[in-house]
């Protein structure tokens, strides 16, 4: 069962179109992530979900029923906010029981849900304090308690984890997505973060300038890219033209320059048919090995560092081909190699992926 369906939904803002024919189907319990750079129309597909926004034209579906009409009060959406929307006056447990006083809650149920609910997300002995005597992880949690404890059709998460830093965005992705794990609520998840989005999702709608890229599972959208958008926003590519010189039901092949035929199985080339194409070789399955080396299965050509970014674990290195830079992001064994150093750029084709040319 369908969760959340959207039927060809268009947003206009006069005569800017800011989501173009959104159709797309959320199942029941699924973890969903938007993801997309600022403008693509996320966030207005988001908030159309809510009931903080009209469609233009479309349809809007929860639970089988059509919401085009019913306003975001009887919606029984949770939504967290990207600055989380806690009440300063107000105790931790007053914020997380404000939506159950508007659903003629008893008050022993209340005390029991929001107990329930601040275990669930950990603090459960934060009721009495106030949302400023809490550090921003902290109120990121209590803002999800809030919205979990009304027990509702759809979770709804607007960017909830970009205020935080670094390091405590990796620890609350990964305390978010247990939390929605054992709750089991149909969640939407709005981000421009693709580690977030490949670390958390069932699956990820991938947006530019209103449209809808590519739905598919994490490993769908970053190992078979269906675009070049896809490509290259999900991570770093290599992306350049190589013409098609033979298409079949088990794949491609696809002339590479420098490197010579590629052979693309079908399952990463879909829509590829003799003629132009493009090879897409992530950033990190391109190998650096010394000169002299024999990579056995692999596809090899010479090469020349130009740039050295170290990054601890990994370095990303620029590096020339003939007249071609290409990229390459590699684990660190006992040093990096160092600029102007020749080397091996080797690959295997089972990594790459092909596009469909112009």
């Amino acid at each position: 069962m369908s969760s959340v369906i959207l039927k060809d939904i268009v947003k206009r803002f006069g005569d800017f179109t800011a989501v173009h024919k959104t159709t797309l189907e959320i199942p029941d319990g699924a973890f969903v992530t938007l993801l997309g750079p600022s403008g693509c129309g996320k966030t207005t597909n988001l908030r159309m979900i809510a009931g903080l926004l009209d469609p233009t034209e479309g349809e809007i579906l929860i639970g089988g029923k059509r919401m085009n009409d019913t306003p975001i009060h009887k919606r029984n959406l949770g939504i967290v906010f990207q600055n989380y929307a806690l009440f300063p006056h107000k105790t931790v447990a007053e914020n997380v029981a404000f939506g159950l006083k508007y659903r003629k809650v008893s008050r022993d149920e209340i005390a029991r849900r929001v107990k329930d609910a601040l275990e669930l997300v950990q603090l459960p002995h934060v009721g009495d304090r106030h949302p400023k005597a809490l550090s921003g992880g902290q109120q990121q949690r209590i803002a999800l308690a809030r919205a979990i404890v009304i027990n509702p059709d759809v979770l709804l998460l607007d960017e909830p984890l970009s205020a935080l830093d670094a390091n405590l965005r990796e620890d609350m992705r990964v305390e978010l997505k247990r939390i929605q794990d054992r709750i089991g609520v149909t969640t939407v998840f709005v981000t421009h973060d693709q580690s977030e989005a490949l670390a958390m999702s069932d699956k990820i709608v991938v947006m530019s300038a209103g449209h809808v890229e590519q739905v598919g599972t994490p490993e769908e959208v970053y190992n078979a890219p269906a675009s070049e958008f896809v490509a290259n926003f999900l991570g770093a590519s290599n992306i350049f033209d190589a013409p098609c010189t033979q298409a079949s039901a088990q794949g491609a092949t696809l002339d590479a320059p420098v490197f010579g035929p590629v052979e693309v199985a079908a399952a990463r080339a879909p829509g590829v048919v003799s003629g132009p194409a493009k090879l897409v070789l992530r950033a990190e399955k391109l190998q650096l090995m010394p000169q002299g080396a024999v990579p056995t299965g692999m596809i090899s050509a010479p090469a020349t560092v130009e740039t050295v970014d170290y990054q601890g674990q990994t370095v990303r290195y620029f590096i020339r081909l003939g007249e071609r830079q290409m990229q390459a992001i590699n684990m660190i064994d006992e040093r990096p190699f160092a600029e102007g150093e020749a080397v091996l750029a080797a690959f295997r084709p089972r990594d790459c992926a092909a596009l469909r040319g112009a």
